[in-house]
């Protein structure tokens, strides 16, 4: 018999935030969050629609003057207040999320922290966006300073909803600009109390929150006076949204996009630590819905067949539960949609002929006759050539390849448009950095794997979007370089 985790849980209706008052949608519409552990109602958030958006942008273009007029002092210590104001709200945003998401509850507390610790970060940073000065006359004083952009639109994927939302509010309000955050329709449910916590910590109209759907984001993407864009989630949204932001005026968009991340182990690495970084990398916590997950694992021959048994072992060890059980290590997949994709990719693989190692199925047990559960899924013998190889899955499938020379292992790495992240295993120095400057990754890990590390920026090369994030470069994407000139003798 399997527990009920909530058991008593009624479903609650969630607000929107804007200009600092918790609202409904003008049109008083609804959408549903449904639990994808069962696929009851959760609770139901507002549809914002057009005029909700042009609302809440509004109250961020009126509150933006007053907000960058501050010191910058001032901006720092009231965001660094909603950090505070966060915390003792930790436990209440991990069991919501681990809820609404399906990721388990461990990697959501996680989530917590570590907004909370960007929060501070980027308070911490803003006294680095500095100008300069450049010696290009004699007389002359020429220099640079840096403004914020105005109203900055955020949308933020469904797998770290409240990490994303919340720490990305902080590096577009602390450099000076207002903004309006557009949730992931999937997974809204933890925007409301965000919200909550921004209208008594934040002055009216600096942070704006309207939940939604894909209209809902099409029209903060489309506003004339939001000039500055940041996304996260697939690449086929994101280049929908740079078309979209052209059409109605010229605007600075960055995009953190999807990946189809390889891991390549050479023999000279440990063995246990290889298959244990592979299965880590692939962030099964999540279900595999992260876009730095190390879906590829490139193992050279000399030691394939011995990592392939590792991870296979520890995969299948893999206890999927209820995102509320402590002792559960995966969750359901997110959505319908989501969950219909996965099983997709996984006919695929079988019908391409990869070699189906662990998983492929739905688990067995009371507990997963409704809902959207899907085992944790290792394909080996893959080639470069099959679809399951190439294109991301955003679910916990596992494809492995084997490789004889650095070039072969290169050659696999690279032959996909996607280049987020990478990680290379081997205690040979020399190979290590060759292979970290031929991978097209943005972000590489050596004998390492799936840690963010504080001021390192994020971010991807090809297909897997556009900026840089997590480190200083996110707070300077944020203002624009404004050159001053003050010409000597000018008034002789």
């Amino acid at each position: 018999m399997s527990q009920n985790f909530t058991a008593g849980r009624e479903p609650v209706d969630g607000r929107m935030l804007i200009d600092g008052r918790m609202v409904e949608s003008v049109d008083v519409q609804w959408l549903d969050s449904i639990n994808p552990a069962d696929e009851t109602l959760l609770g139901r958030v507002p549809a914002g629609t057009r005029r909700d958006m042009d609302l809440a942008v509004a109250a961020a273009a009126k509150a933006q003057p007053a907000w960058a007029a501050l010191p910058m002092a001032r901006r720092a210590e009231i965001v660094n207040a909603l950090a505070d104001a966060i915390a003792p709200r930790a436990e209440e945003f991990a069991h919501l999320e681990a809820l609404d998401t399906g990721n388990t509850l461990a990697p959501m507390r996680g989530d917590v922290k570590n907004a909370i610790e960007r929060i501070r970060f980027a308070a911490g940073l803003v006294f680095e966006m500095k100008g300069e000065t450049v010696p290009s006359t004699p007389g002359g004083l020429h220099m640079t300073i840096r403004v914020p952009f105005g109203v900055v639109g955020r949308i933020v994927p469904f797998n770290h909803p409240m990490m994303f939302a919340a720490s990305r509010i902080a590096a577009a309000i602390v450099t000076g600009n207002t903004t309006v955050i557009k949730p992931a329709e999937q997974s809204p449910l933890s925007a409301s109390l965000l919200g909550e916590i921004c209208a008594q910590v934040l002055p009216p109209g600096v942070a704006n929150i309207v939940t939604g759907g894909r209209d809902t984001g099409e029209a903060l993407v489309r506003h004339p006076l939001v000039k500055r864009i940041a996304f996260i989630g697939s690449p086929m949204s994101g280049m929908a949204i740079q078309r979209a932001a052209a059409e109605t005026a010229v605007k600075n968009v960055t995009l953190e996009l999807g990946g189809k991340n390889p891991l390549i182990a050479f023999p000279d690495a440990d063995p246990d630590k290889v298959a244990a970084a592979a299965v880590n990398g692939m962030n099964f916590g999540w279900q595999g819905q992260s876009c730095g997950s190390t879906s590829r694992i490139l193992l050279h021959e000399d030691m394939h067949d011995t990592v392939v048994e590792k991870i296979v072992e520890r995969v299948r060890k893999i206890k999927v539960g209820h995102p509320l059980d402590p002792q559960a290590q995966m969750g359901p997949i997110n959505s319908k949609a989501q969950y219909q994709k996965v099983l997709s990719y996984i006919d695929v693989g079988r019908t391409e002929g990869g070699k189906l190692l662990a998983g492929g199925g739905v688990p067995k047990g009371d507990l997963f006759k409704k809902g959207y559960w899907v085992e944790p899924t290792v394909f080996g013998e893959m080639n470069r050539s099959m679809r399951l190889a190439r294109e991301e899955v955003f679910g916990p499938v596992m494809s492995v390849f084997r490789f004889r020379t650095e070039d072969e292992a290169i050659a696999i790495a690279n032959d996909v448009d996607l280049g987020l992240t990478a990680a290379i295993w081997t205690n040979d120095l020399q190979r290590a950095l060759r292979l970290a400057r031929r991978v097209e990754a943005g972000y590489v890990w050596i004998n390492g794997v799936s840690a963010h590390f504080r001021g390192v920026p994020f971010g991807g090369f090809k297909n897997s979007g556009i900026g840089r994030e997590e480190g200083i470069g996110e707070l300077l994407s944020y203002t624009e370089e404004k050159a001053i000139n003050i010409v000597a003798g000018a008034g002789e």
